[in-house]
């Protein structure tokens, strides 16, 4: 599932080109907004909150998407659109005069009063990535989770927002923690915070997103992805275990010498 950084990332494209623009096609195709038309409506700015993206429209109205697994948003030049637009595949396509945005696979789609966004969002918990997050807080946030297991924790977007499987795995690497120790146990967890924070933001302003700032195949992370591949800080074969509700497990990578429970 596409994390913080990724959403940000889509984020800061589609502002480059839909912010401040008059939108002369606004397709919706997603249930009962799918009669919805959004042309001559003008994009104020795409805010990413967690892995949620909200498109604000001069009309006092928001666009909620979220990508969940396989989503995505693809853009062209308008008129290149080579028929991609009309796939099965579209939930929706925002163009402009010189732009075309498709959004493939969404997870989410929702139009809601500008106003009533926290009835979408209102739910999650501080977004790492927001200017001037408050990383003491997210760190107290996480201990008073208590017995619950930091992999867990790290994962539920009430606790704070942004944080996949990827930046897991990496966060918890980077600071030798077990993915099931108890949160109220851990001790560094504003740097553990700080840490998911700092690697998501250079993932996102580098050319291809990247958990460890390089780019080969094979090195763009330290632990997540890699079972039985020797750990990149003291070669021991990186392991895998499942965290989370019972149904919804999510796989955490992590170095049993590096990170000993």
């Amino acid at each position: 599932m596409p994390e913080g950084d990724i959403v940000l990332r889509v984020a800061r494209r589609m502002d480059a080109v839909l912010a401040g623009q008059r939108l002369v096609r606004g397709e919706l195709r997603w249930g009962r907004l799918g009669d919805t038309d959004l042309a001559g409506r003008v994009v104020l700015a795409n805010q990413p909150v967690g892995k949620h993206l909200l498109t604000r429209l001069d009309d006092g109205r928001t666009l909620h998407t979220h990508l969940r697994m396989d989503g995505s948003w693809w853009i062209t030049r308008a008129g290149q659109e080579r028929g991609a637009d009309r796939s099965p595949r579209v939930r929706a396509v925002l163009g402009t005069e010189r732009w075309t945005c498709v959004g493939r696979l969404l997870g989410m789609v929702d139009l809601v009063r500008t106003r009533d966004e926290h009835l979408l969002v209102g739910h999650l918990g501080p977004d790492l990535l927001a200017d001037g997050v408050d990383l003491a807080e997210c760190g107290e946030r996480v201990r008073a989770q208590g017995d619950r297991p930091i992999g867990a924790v790290l994962l539920d977007q009430t606790v704070v927002a942004g944080i996949g499987t990827l930046y897991l795995a990496e966060s918890l690497w980077a600071h030798r923690v077990h993915p099931l120790r108890p949160a109220r146990d851990v001790d560094q967890a504003q740097a553990l915070c700080a840490t998911a924070r700092a690697l998501m933001l250079r993932s996102a302003d580098a050319p291809l997103p990247t958990a460890t700032g390089e780019s080969a195949p094979g090195r763009t992370s330290h632990a997540h992805g890699r079972r039985g591949r020797p750990c990149r800080r003291c070669g021991t074969p990186i392991a895998e275990l499942r965290v989370g509700p019972p149904g919804q497990e999510r796989p955490a990578f992590y170095c049993p010498a590096c990170q000993p429970r």
